[in-house]
């Protein structure tokens, strides 16, 4: 009776064990199934992650070709501006040049004539009743040709007891002179004229020496 009582004891011990042990193999599966799909979770995050970070990349290397882009236009503005700026000063400097020296080549024809009025002055005897009004007329004409031509920049050069300045005078000989210093202009032979601080005829001169 023993054996028999025992026995039904060893088929629930048995049907237990097999239970629990199909309850292991449940949570082995389970887990292995919770594993796989973290797994597949994590290849998805990580796909993702690196589309990210290369999307990154490229937008900052956009970014940096934009700034440059930026940059080299906003260089090229400056320099054309430069260039505009550069071309209207020089524009205004040939135009002042040329209102400055226009009267140039006119100048010159005119300085015969002031030669020829300052003869006739030189000429003319003051003395001489005659001829003293024909000289004061003279006078005057010169007078006034001399003032309109200064209004335009003509100045005479006229260095008598001044130093030799070759820039503004030419030397047609030297002369020894107790009176005068070395290297001094003692006489005028010529006036010169200068337009608008242009030399356009230097003064023929006599130096000391």
């Amino acid at each position: 009776m023993t054996n028999e009582h025992n026995k039904p004891q060893n088929e629930d011990l048995k049907a237990d064990d097999v239970q629990v042990e199909q309850e292991l193999v449940d949570e082995e599966i389970l887990m292995d199934d919770a594993q796989t799909i973290g797994g597949e979770g994590d290849i998805e995050w990580n796909e993702e992650s690196e589309q990210e970070s290369s999307r990154v990349v490229e937008l900052e290397a956009a970014l940096q070709a934009a700034e440059a882009q930026v940059k080299e236009q906003q260089d090229s503005v400056l320099r054309a501006k430069a260039d505009v700026e550069n071309m209207r000063r020089r524009n205004e400097q040939e135009m002042d040049k040329a209102r400055k020296y226009a009267l140039n080549k006119f100048a010159e024809e005119l300085l015969p004539v002031i030669d020829n009025l300052e003869r006739a002055i030189q000429a003319g005897n003051p003395e001489d009743e005659t001829v003293k009004p024909i000289l004061e007329g003279v006078e005057m004409t010169h007078k006034s040709f001399v003032d309109i031509v200064a209004k335009f920049g003509l100045v005479a050069i006229n260095p008598e007891g001044e130093a030799f300045n070759p820039e503004l005078h030419q030397a047609i000989g030297m002369q020894e002179s107790p009176e005068h210093e070395s290297n001094t202009v003692m006489l005028v032979m010529q006036k010169g004229y200068e337009l608008n601080g242009r030399v356009i005829r230097p003064a023929m001169v006599m130096v000391a020496k």
